[in-house]
């Protein structure tokens, strides 16, 4: 399948694995471009010393186009990109945070940048920016985004932009591919449904547990982890949706993400200001103990794991392989199917 999404970067099917924080790790990001899609690793938990040795972990399991995304407003967001640059990773993606520096850098070398968005005004500020692509974020999608739904912020943005388009949030199948190409979408982010693939090294008891939950199992909360966001719907989430930290919990938090990812302790501080203040690094840095939790020990109890509301939908841990063959292939006969049915 050809869409404005597979040329511009060079693949075979218009699917993107989601950056996800413990998840998107090199094995899974390879295994997506192997596959034939592009696999993005994400750096949030990494120091630039580390994501460096990482990035040549993927380039060794894979010679297929990948990506390295940051979230920018996070600790060693843009310090991450800048080795990422370095190491001239063919596709870069980033969030929150202005990315016209990236994207000159980028260029330089060939690279292609993707601006995730969730509202029409940062995908105005990103296309005027210079980027390749934009990654368009649904309410439905797992971890960080917004209100509007994927049905009508997609063809909102289509409308306005000339950039090709990846939708996030709520796809997991062919029917979904198949939606987002008639919405305006050149192809779609999947990170719940390559979470639950057998290449994911998430503990799997988290993924048998997860495959329990249906559609209403998510919670939204902007108190989990300092930023809005979609979470599955277990004990510890609804205690951190529900709760304050004090300003203890703040500072012993925020000693954990320095000793986690090496980031010098006033650059902390900054960070939660920019936020909503210093009560968003104890969210941080309790959210980043519960995933850790979730990932390492399959502990759906204690831990927190961000999932879309297209959980409801899978009832299987296939191979990244057998997720993008079918997803394509069923994506293709579903829009034949409808052709057929609307010239008859």
């Amino acid at each position: 399948m050809k869409t404005r999404m597979t040329e511009l970067l060079g693949i075979k099917h218009p699917i993107m694995l989601a950056g996800m924080a413990f998840v998107s790790l090199p094995k899974l990001v390879a295994a997506v471009s192997n596959a034939g899609g592009i696999g993005m690793l994400n750096s949030v938990a990494y120091t630039p010393d580390q994501v460096k040795g990482v990035i040549r972990e993927v380039k060794d399991l894979t010679d297929k186009p990948f990506g390295v995304n940051a979230t920018l407003i996070l600790p060693n967001g843009r310090e991450n990109i800048a080795v990422a640059l370095e190491e001239k990773v063919p596709i870069l993606n980033y969030a929150l945070g202005k990315g016209d520096w990236i994207i000159k850098a980028a260029h330089e070398y060939g690279g292609k940048v993707l601006a995730t968005v969730a509202i029409e005004k940062h995908a105005r500020r990103a296309e005027m920016d210079g980027a390749d692509a934009l990654v368009v974020t649904g309410h439905e999608a797992a971890a960080h985004g917004a209100e509007v739904g994927t049905l009508v912020l997609i063809p909102s943005i289509a409308r306005q932009s000339k950039l090709p388009i990846i939708a996030a949030g709520g796809f997991c199948d062919g029917r979904g591919l198949a939606a987002a190409l008639v919405l305006g979408a050149d192809g779609i982010s999947m990170g719940t449904r390559l979470m639950l693939t057998q290449e994911c090294e998430m503990h799997q008891k988290a993924k048998e547990l997860s495959l329990k939950a249906t559609a209403e199992d998510t919670i939204c909360s902007e108190k989990i982890d300092g930023l809005p966001g979609r979470w599955l719907k277990n004990p510890a989430a609804i205690k951190m949706a529900e709760g304050k930290p004090s300003l203890f919990e703040a500072f012993s938090s925020a000693l954990r993400i320095k000793r986690l990812i090496n980031v010098p302790f006033y650059k902390l501080i900054l960070g939660g200001l920019k936020q909503r203040g210093v009560q968003d690094l104890a969210r941080q840095a309790l959210s980043l103990k519960g995933l850790k939790a979730a990932i390492d020990n399959g502990d759906l109890e204690t831990g927190v794991l961000p999932i879309g509301q297209a959980i409801g939908l899978m009832k299987d841990i296939p191979t990244c392989k057998e997720v993008m063959e079918r997803t394509v292939s069923e994506a293709e006969e579903l829009v034949e199917a409808l052709r057929k049915k609307i010239t008859s």
